[in-house]
C-alpha cells in the first residue's frame, strides 16, 4: 500500500473526518491559513525592516500652567500630607511609619500587619 493509491487517501481523510468531526476541519483550515498568512507576513517584515508598521503612541496632553505647580507639589508629597486619605490614615492607626514610603509600600505593610493578627 502506498501514498499515491487514491483509497489510501479517501481512508486517511475518512479516519479525519470521523476523528474531529466535519465542523472542525474548516476551522482547522482557517487557522492554518491565518498561521501562514502571519508567517509570511513576518517574515518578509524581518528582510526588508522599513516595512515594519508601528502603532502610534499615545501623546500626553500638556498641563495647564495654572495646574502645573500644584500638581508636582501634590505628588511629591503626596505620601506624607495627605491625612484625609483612607490608606495613610489607616496606616497611622496601625501604627506604621509613612514617611518617605509610596503608597504600594504602605499598602502592602498594611497587608503583612493585618494578615499576621
Amino acid at each position: 500500500m502506498a501514498f499515491d493509491d487514491p483509497i489510501v487517501w479517501i481512508l486517511i481523510i475518512a479516519v479525519v473526518v470521523f476523528l474531529f468531526g466535519a465542523n472542525k476541519i474548516p476551522q482547522f483550515a482557517k487557522a492554518i491559513g491565518q498561521a501562514r498568512k502571519e508567517f509570511d507576513s513576518a517574515s518578509k517584515a524581518i528582510s526588508n525592516p522599513s516595512s515594519i508598521i508601528t502603532e502610534p503612541q499615545a501623546v500626553p496632553a500638556p498641563i495647564p500652567a495654572q495646574q502645573a505647580g500644584k500638581t508636582a507639589v501634590a505628588s511629591a508629597s503626596l505620601p506624607n500630607t495627605q491625612a484625609d486619605d483612607p490608606l495613610i490614615a489607616a496606616a497611622q492607626k496601625e501604627g506604621i511609619d509613612t514617611q518617605g514610603k509610596t503608597r504600594d509600600q504602605i499598602a502592602t505593610e498594611i497587608a503583612w500587619k493585618l494578615k499576621s493578627k
